[in-house]
């Protein structure tokens, strides 16, 4: 075993970077020996420096002299230094340079020899070494020592070697005081172990660790501090690894920052969120479960929205809304810890007047309560006031579980952000679904009530509300009875939605009755409807509508149909395939410009004939002729029972799809039989009148009503005297037995007939007065070749007895 005295140093000792050089004179002042490292550092072999003076030998001449007298001072007894040590500074160069090649640090110390000889030993160390040494344990320093970072220096077994200031300012005491500690000394178990495996780590990989986050206390500060230390391992000159190095930084106000920003973040994009995503449907239970979806989990653990119940029902007058005691009812709740919550989503509860709750409901602010809740899993809840303009509508309440984190400052402001955008949509949704609950009825009190009935036929009809409950549309259909056992029937369609369609609906669909008690042709009502479109949207928006108007006749059985942009009827003749009609397509109401044309079709006893809204086969997922042809085939395969085959048509179209209201009118034809018509024509002269009473009575007895015979005769003598004194050419008498019965008298005269009251002197004058007094109804109309006057009696049984006739005689006069 070698022994540790005489020991050498290892490779990349502090000599190696020193550049020491030795050599020793004799008493004559000559180099006497020279050591291998002056070779290495002055550039002179041995053979060379041995026996020569050491000036002459690396001296430059200019500064022999000087270096020359010191030299001999050692050596000389008397000697002006004393026999003392010298430290100068001589340059030195090598063999065969010009000029100085590099400064030397030369130490020179007597000695005595055997013998009592005097001698020197000199040391010779390059300054530029020196100073690049003194350099470089300045900036050690300044970076250990001075750094506002903690700098650690550890040995291979672990153990501190070296702190700087800035450790030893954290943890307490002086630098030296932390020599020899360990991770076990500083940190508590669990993150003492995490830095021990680290270091051991980084010692026999070499691979360093960066920015590993250590959990720790101090005495300057009692909470736990969070440390980013990184590690590498520190090796001597010669590779050798000797420890470990760390730097330790203090992030804890800056991971406090970053969680703020992470807060902050969070928040605002729960609040592009909920921008995104509440509100999006006008349905209050829905925008309230939209608003739990985007913050539990998130921002809370569970969480619940109550409103008030005057609200949802629509009495916003109810009493007792000021104090926050009034009644609510929980409208969604969600949790993601409880699967039940204390008030199940449906009931109505209320707050009592002293709790949290009832004064957030009462003064609109927002209140924090702690540990507030029967299921024990709650550590605080954020109740939260639902302000819509200056109305609180509800309240909903945030809350977190037991460890969790608290609610802070950030989070109640963010709570109240959601809050108020959520509380607008419940709002919004509230109004929206007033107004639409009042567009519903104003829409459907335009449409007819049940199935209407109408002479020679038989209708079912249906009106199917689109399913996205959005708005209402302007889809309308009506079946008017005319004179003369004829019907109008009439689809139409306004474009756009909401209550001003539903407006606009309402008032072209009375339009369209009133002009058709004018009697007026099918082209000229819809002329009249455009003119009625246009007008409606010069004081606010355009206005646009399609409709098709068809005039049934149930004696001729045939159909006048016009068109204002509408799609085509749809007919199917008993053994035929479904086709469309050929009825010229006008442009919509409201456009103006162009005629509307019509078309007569003879419709065959049970044909039937179809007329439909868009919403029947339009699609956003098929081109409209394939919504026609599934028509067509829908209707081919309907049975003979009406109601059936409206059924069948709904089921077989794609009307699910919810994305326009629909409506459906179906109307089979089931024409007059012959024996239901008596229909004469008579010249006119004056005994007209009796043959017509002859025609009336023997055509009411055939049919078996006598009772009816009487006031028939003298309303048709009525009728046709009138027709005799302001009418022109031939009379035409027709009696039509349905449901009711109908006299009919015909001129080629164009002025209507106009009631008056006559005076007590008149002899004439009241012939119209008895008309009104024992009929039903009764009205004129224009005719292509004149007017036709006519009355409508009830059938025995059916309706209370007309007035007698003899009474309603004396009555008149």
């Amino acid at each position: 075993m070698t022994d540790p005295l005489w020991q050498s140093s290892p490779p990349g000792s502090i000599y190696d970077h020193i550049k020491v050089a030795s050599f020793s004179l004799g008493s004559d002042g000559r180099i006497d020996s020279w050591s291998d490292r002056a070779t290495d550092l002055l550039g002179i072999p041995a053979e060379e420096a041995l026996g020569r003076d050491p000036v002459v030998a690396f001296v430059p001449a200019e500064q022999r002299e000087r270096v020359g007298r010191g030299v001999a001072a050692i050596l000389n007894d008397d000697g002006g230094l004393d026999g003392r040590e010298w430290t100068g500074l001589i340059p030195y160069r090598r063999p065969g340079g010009t000029g100085a090649d590099g400064i030397a640090e030369l130490y020179v110390m007597p000695t005595r020899r055997v013998g009592g000889e005097r001698g020197a030993l000199c040391v010779a160390v390059d300054v530029y070494a020196l100073r690049r040494i003194e350099t470089d344990l300045a900036a050690s320093q300044a970076v250990f020592g001075e750094s506002p970072m903690g700098f650690l220096l550890f040995g291979t077994d672990g153990r501190l070697l070296r702190v700087n200031e800035r450790f030893a300012t954290a943890f307490g005491g002086a630098p030296d005081t932390h020599r020899g500690r360990t991770p076990q000394d500083y940190l508590p178990r669990q993150e003492a172990e995490r830095m021990s495996a680290a270091l051991k780590q980084v010692l026999d990989t070499g691979e360093p660790v960066t920015d590993m986050q250590i959990l720790g206390p101090s005495p300057e500060e009692p909470q736990r501090l969070r440390w980013s230390v990184s590690m590498y391992r520190v090796h001597n000159g010669a590779g050798r690894p000797i420890g470990v190095a760390a730097i330790a930084t203090d992030v804890t106000s800056r991971r406090r920052a970053e969680h703020e920003a992470a807060s902050a973040r969070r928040n605002l994009a729960l609040l592009n969120e909920a921008g995104a995503r509440i509100g999006n449907s006008l349905d209050l239970q829905t925008t309230a479960r939209e608003l739990l979806d985007v913050t539990v989990p998130q921002f809370c653990d569970m969480a619940c929205v109550d409103l008030y119940e005057g609200m949802l029902d629509g009495d916003e007058g109810r009493p007792g809304l000021a104090d926050g005691s009034a009644e609510l009812r929980r409208v969604a709740f969600a949790s993601a810890v409880s699967d039940s919550p204390v008030t199940p989503v449906g009931a109505t509860h209320h707050f009592p007047f002293h709790s949290p709750y009832a004064a957030a409901l009462r003064t609109g602010q927002v209140q924090v309560v702690s540990g507030d809740d029967e299921s024990g899993v709650v550590q605080t809840t954020l109740a939260v006031p639902l302000v819509a303009g200056d109305t609180v509508v509800g309240l909903v309440q945030f809350a977190r579980a037991k460890g969790s984190e608290d609610f802070g400052e950030r989070d109640t402001a963010l709570a109240v952000q959601l809050a108020a955008r959520a509380a607008v949509c419940i709002d919004n949704a509230r109004l929206y679904r007033r107004e639409h609950s009042r567009a519903l009825i104003l829409q459907r009190s335009l449409l007819p009530p049940g199935d209407p009935v109408a002479a020679g036929l038989d209708i079912a009809c249906r009106y199917l509300p689109g399913n996205t409950a959005t708005e209402v549309g302007g889809d309308w259909f009506d079946v008017i009875e005319l004179p003369g056992h004829r019907t109008a029937l009439v689809v139409g369609d306004v474009m756009g939605r909401g209550l001003r369609a539903a407006v606009a609906m309402g008032e072209l669909r009375t339009a369209v009755r009133t002009l058709a008690l004018l009697d007026l042709e099918p082209a000229e009502v819809l002329a009249a409807l455009d003119e009625i479109a246009r007008g409606l949207g010069e004081s606010s928006e355009v206005y646009l509508a399609t409709c098709v108007y068809a005039v049934y006749d149930s004696v001729t059985r045939r159909c006048t149909i016009a068109n204002a942009g509408h799609l085509p009827p749809v007919v199917v003749e008993p053994g035929q395939p479904a086709m469309l009609l050929e009825v010229p397509t006008g442009l919509p109401l409201g456009v103006g410009g162009e005629p509307f044309e019509e078309t007569e079709t003879e419709l065959e006893d049970g044909a039937l004939l179809s007329l439909y809204t868009d919403g029947l086969i339009e699609s956003r997922e098929h081109p409209l002729a394939e919504g026609l042809d599934a028509l067509r085939k829908a209707l081919d395969e309907a049975g003979q029972r009406l109601e059936e085959a409206c059924d069948h048509v709904l089921d077989a179209l794609p009307t699910r799809h919810g994305e326009d209201d629909i409506a459906l009118l179906m109307a089979r034809v089931e024409g007059l039989p012959p024996g239901s018509v008596g229909d004469w024509k008579l010249p006119a002269e004056p005994r007209s009148v009796a043959r017509a009473r002859e025609h009336a009575r023997a055509q009411l007895l055939d049919w078996g009503l006598d009772d009816l015979v009487d006031t028939t005769e003298l309303l048709v003598s009525e009728l046709v005297t009138n027709a005799l004194r302001h009418g022109e050419g031939e009379i035409r008498l027709r009696l039509l037995l349905d449901r009711t019965l109908v006299c009919e008298v015909w001129d080629a005269a164009l002025v209507q007939p106009r009631r008056r009251r006559a005076r007590d002197t008149d002899e004439g004058g009241r012939g119209l007065q008895l008309v009104s007094l024992l009929s039903l109804n009764w009205g004129s109309r224009r005719t292509h070749r004149g007017k036709t006057v006519w009355y409508e009696l009830a059938l025995p049984g059916d309706q209370p007895a007309a007035e007698d006739p003899v009474e309603a005689l004396l009555s008149a006069f």
